[in-house]
């Protein structure tokens, strides 16, 4: 507010050229300030939405939109959508992956992606991380062979031997060509899943579960990449 006398100026020199009475003047001077303050908050709060930008969806799902977009149609914020309309931040893991797999026709390991991503998103699970808690360490890689061949390398325990290190391994299920689950001498599980990318191509993509540190999920992910780098010269 101005001193006194400055402020008696500012009255005056408002009065001559408004015509205004002293109190009035004096009033509209005192209260231009607080004015001011108001229209600009407006202003402020426009700017404040402004900068507030959308969640890096396909950033906390750990996969982009145009893959997840070209298995299943919908990028990871329409999945976002469709699944918080169903509730499913409140269901489990099983029964999300139910849910993309029964009432969007999202089949295999692709129903389970939507729902690891999706819960990522949420903040249900860190990356990495399943919803009891424990870790899992992710790997994939394309293979020039048919898909029958890749199934073959992992389900056919003579072929196995060539390329997998630990040979204490048991098959627990196979459903041949699409997926193998493997048991691991200390209890932990791999599921691997395998898909065609035409007549001489395919891929494999497996997941090292039950893992109960960040550390061995590291360790896992360097194991597993060598050992595709050894399949790989098994099927060259």
């Amino acid at each position: 507010m101005p001193r006194n006398k400055d402020l008696k100026r500012l009255v005056r020199t408002r009065m001559k050229k408004t015509g205004e009475a002293y109190t009035t003047a004096r009033a509209q001077i005192i209260r231009k300030p607080t004015a001011k303050k108001t229209a600009a908050a407006p202003a402020a709060r426009t700017k404040a939405v402004a900068a507030q930008k959308k969640p890096d969806y396909a950033a906390l799902a750990g996969m982009s939109d145009e893959s997840v977009k070209e298995k299943t149609g919908c990028t990871w914020e329409r999945w976002v959508v469709a699944l918080d309309r169903a509730g499913a931040v409140e269901m489990s893991h099983g029964d999300i992956a139910t849910l993309v797999n029964e009432k969007y026709k999202i089949d295999g390991w692709w129903s389970q992606a939507v729902t690891v991503g999706y819960e990522r998103i949420k903040g249900l699970r860190e990356r990495g991380q399943r919803r009891n808690g424990t870790y899992e360490a992710n790997k994939s890689r394309t293979f020039s062979v048919p898909v029958s061949d890749l199934f073959n390398a992992w389900a056919d325990a003579s072929i196995r031997k060539l390329w997998l290190e630990e040979q204490a391994v048991m098959v627990r299920t196979a459903n041949a060509p699409k997926s193998i689950r493997l048991g691991w001498p200390d209890g932990t599980i791999i599921a691997v899943g395998f898909e065609s990318k035409g007549a001489s191509k395919s891929s494999v993509a497996l997941t090292h579960t039950k893992l109960r540190d960040k550390d061995r999920v590291q360790r896992l992910k360097q194991y597993w990449s060598e050992q595709l780098d050894a399949l790989g010269e098994v099927l060259t």
